[in-house]
Protein backbone atom coordinates (compact mmCIF):
# COMPACT_ATOMS: atom_id res chain seq x y z
CA UNK A 1 0.00 0.00 0.00
CA UNK A 2 1.07 3.31 -0.73
CA UNK A 3 0.83 6.84 0.19
CA UNK A 4 1.10 8.16 -2.84
CA UNK A 5 -1.81 11.42 -3.54
CA UNK A 6 -2.45 11.80 -6.96
CA UNK A 7 -4.45 15.08 -5.75
CA UNK A 8 -1.06 16.42 -4.36
CA UNK A 9 0.42 16.45 -7.81
CA UNK A 10 0.04 19.15 -10.09
CA UNK A 11 -0.94 18.75 -13.47
CA UNK A 12 1.03 20.87 -14.88
CA UNK A 13 4.56 20.73 -14.89
CA UNK A 14 6.87 23.47 -14.30
CA UNK A 15 10.36 23.35 -15.75
CA UNK A 16 12.94 23.36 -12.85
CA UNK A 17 14.51 27.17 -12.20
CA UNK A 18 18.00 27.89 -13.56
CA UNK A 19 20.94 27.25 -11.25
CA UNK A 20 20.73 30.29 -8.55
CA UNK A 21 24.54 31.28 -8.66
CA UNK A 22 24.21 33.86 -6.02
CA UNK A 23 24.16 31.01 -3.14
CA UNK A 24 26.57 29.41 -2.41
CA UNK A 25 27.94 26.05 -0.80
CA UNK A 26 27.64 25.89 2.73
CA UNK A 27 29.45 23.70 5.39
CA UNK A 28 28.55 24.02 9.42
CA UNK A 29 30.25 22.68 11.58
CA UNK A 30 28.80 23.12 15.14
CA UNK A 31 32.00 23.02 17.23
CA UNK A 32 33.05 25.75 14.97
CA UNK A 33 33.05 29.20 14.11
CA UNK A 34 29.31 29.54 14.53
CA UNK A 35 26.50 31.00 16.86
CA UNK A 36 26.12 29.24 20.43
CA UNK A 37 23.66 30.49 21.98
CA UNK A 38 22.21 29.82 25.44
CA UNK A 39 18.50 30.44 26.82
CA UNK A 40 16.51 28.45 29.21
CA UNK A 41 19.40 25.85 30.41
CA UNK A 42 20.20 25.02 26.71
CA UNK A 43 22.54 25.71 24.21
CA UNK A 44 21.85 26.12 20.81
CA UNK A 45 24.09 26.29 17.75
CA UNK A 46 22.82 27.68 14.28
CA UNK A 47 23.91 25.62 11.86
CA UNK A 48 22.02 26.96 9.10
CA UNK A 49 19.92 30.02 9.06
CA UNK A 50 17.06 31.62 6.64
CA UNK A 51 19.95 33.29 4.83
CA UNK A 52 21.54 29.94 3.93
CA UNK A 53 18.75 28.52 2.57
CA UNK A 54 17.18 31.38 0.66
CA UNK A 55 14.57 31.40 3.53
CA UNK A 56 12.95 27.95 3.43
CA UNK A 57 14.40 26.59 6.29
CA UNK A 58 17.15 26.78 9.15
CA UNK A 59 19.04 24.21 10.79
CA UNK A 60 19.77 24.18 14.42
CA UNK A 61 21.93 21.53 16.74
CA UNK A 62 20.64 21.64 20.29
CA UNK A 63 22.39 20.57 23.40
CA UNK A 64 20.16 20.13 26.14
CA UNK A 65 21.25 18.86 29.92
CA UNK A 66 18.74 16.80 32.37
CA UNK A 67 15.85 18.99 33.06
CA UNK A 68 16.43 21.15 29.83
CA UNK A 69 13.61 21.79 27.31
CA UNK A 70 11.34 24.92 26.55
CA UNK A 71 7.72 25.67 28.13
CA UNK A 72 4.93 24.92 26.44
CA UNK A 73 4.04 26.35 23.35
CA UNK A 74 3.34 26.72 19.38
CA UNK A 75 4.26 28.50 16.51
CA UNK A 76 2.91 29.05 12.91
CA UNK A 77 5.49 27.28 11.07
CA UNK A 78 6.62 23.50 11.22
CA UNK A 79 9.14 21.61 13.60
CA UNK A 80 11.48 18.64 13.01
CA UNK A 81 13.78 16.98 15.60
CA UNK A 82 16.32 14.51 14.77
CA UNK A 83 17.24 12.52 18.43
CA UNK A 84 21.05 11.97 17.63
CA UNK A 85 22.60 10.94 21.31
CA UNK A 86 19.87 10.60 24.43
CA UNK A 87 16.25 10.87 24.61
CA UNK A 88 13.71 13.45 25.41
CA UNK A 89 9.81 13.44 26.84
CA UNK A 90 8.03 15.08 24.03
CA UNK A 91 4.36 16.82 24.82
CA UNK A 92 2.33 17.09 21.63
CA UNK A 93 -1.42 18.25 21.80
CA UNK A 94 -1.24 17.10 25.78
CA UNK A 95 0.08 13.31 25.31
CA UNK A 96 3.18 12.62 26.27
CA UNK A 97 6.06 10.35 24.25
CA UNK A 98 9.60 8.91 24.70
CA UNK A 99 11.36 10.02 21.40
CA UNK A 100 14.63 8.01 21.56
CA UNK A 101 18.39 8.41 19.47
CA UNK A 102 17.84 7.30 16.32
CA UNK A 103 14.24 8.57 16.06
CA UNK A 104 12.39 11.72 14.53
CA UNK A 105 9.81 13.72 15.33
CA UNK A 106 8.26 16.14 13.78
CA UNK A 107 5.39 19.06 15.08
CA UNK A 108 2.56 20.38 12.49
CA UNK A 109 2.55 24.03 12.62
CA UNK A 110 0.12 25.57 15.19
CA UNK A 111 0.17 22.54 17.48
CA UNK A 112 0.74 22.90 20.85
CA UNK A 113 3.72 20.80 22.08
CA UNK A 114 7.13 21.26 24.12
CA UNK A 115 9.76 18.89 25.27
CA UNK A 116 12.24 17.89 27.69
CA UNK A 117 15.18 15.84 28.62
CA UNK A 118 14.18 13.70 31.35
CA UNK A 119 16.86 11.47 31.90
CA UNK A 120 20.70 11.94 33.95
CA UNK A 121 22.01 12.47 30.31
CA UNK A 122 22.54 15.09 28.22
CA UNK A 123 20.55 14.88 24.49
CA UNK A 124 21.83 16.05 21.41
CA UNK A 125 18.87 17.25 18.93
CA UNK A 126 18.84 18.21 15.29
CA UNK A 127 16.05 20.58 15.02
CA UNK A 128 14.76 21.66 11.80
CA UNK A 129 12.06 24.72 11.23
CA UNK A 130 10.44 25.20 7.86
CA UNK A 131 9.83 28.23 7.10
CA UNK A 132 13.10 29.77 8.75
CA UNK A 133 13.01 32.53 11.46
CA UNK A 134 13.31 30.42 14.55
CA UNK A 135 16.81 31.03 14.22
CA UNK A 136 16.49 34.90 14.78
CA UNK A 137 14.53 34.26 17.96
CA UNK A 138 17.26 32.76 19.44
CA UNK A 139 19.56 35.35 18.76
CA UNK A 140 17.34 37.63 20.38
CA UNK A 141 17.11 35.95 23.66
CA UNK A 142 19.74 33.23 24.25
CA UNK A 143 23.06 34.97 24.84
CA UNK A 144 26.50 33.95 23.74
CA UNK A 145 28.20 31.23 24.71
CA UNK A 146 32.06 29.86 23.84
CA UNK A 147 31.14 26.62 22.43
CA UNK A 148 28.30 23.64 21.39
CA UNK A 149 28.00 22.18 25.04
CA UNK A 150 28.96 25.44 27.18
CA UNK A 151 25.75 26.10 29.24
CA UNK A 152 24.66 29.53 29.60
CA UNK A 153 25.73 31.32 32.96
CA UNK A 154 22.75 30.81 35.25
CA UNK A 155 20.14 33.79 35.75
CA UNK A 156 18.84 35.11 38.45
CA UNK A 157 15.42 35.89 39.96
CA UNK A 158 15.66 39.13 38.81
CA UNK A 159 17.04 38.33 35.24
CA UNK A 160 15.37 35.15 34.84
CA UNK A 161 11.87 37.29 35.11
CA UNK A 162 13.50 39.71 32.39
CA UNK A 163 14.47 36.77 30.86
CA UNK A 164 10.61 35.75 30.35
CA UNK A 165 9.37 38.87 29.55
CA UNK A 166 11.53 39.22 26.71
CA UNK A 167 10.80 36.47 25.17
CA UNK A 168 7.09 37.13 25.49
CA UNK A 169 7.40 40.40 23.79
CA UNK A 170 9.16 39.02 21.09
CA UNK A 171 7.43 35.83 20.33
CA UNK A 172 4.61 37.72 18.21
CA UNK A 173 7.55 38.49 15.79
CA UNK A 174 8.74 35.29 15.28
CA UNK A 175 5.19 34.07 15.01
CA UNK A 176 5.09 31.83 18.38
CA UNK A 177 3.01 31.59 21.45
CA UNK A 178 3.96 30.39 25.11
CA UNK A 179 1.07 28.25 26.60
CA UNK A 180 0.26 28.35 30.25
Amino acid sequence: MSDFDPKLVSAEVLPIPADDLSRDLVVANADGNLPHLGLVGDTYTVLLSGKDTAGKYCLIDMHVPPGGGPPPHRHDFEETFIVQAGEIEATFRGKTSTVRAGETLHIPANAPHQFRNASKENVRLLCICAPAGQEGFFEEVGVRVSGRTVAPPPLSPEEQKAFGEKAMALAPKYRTEFLR
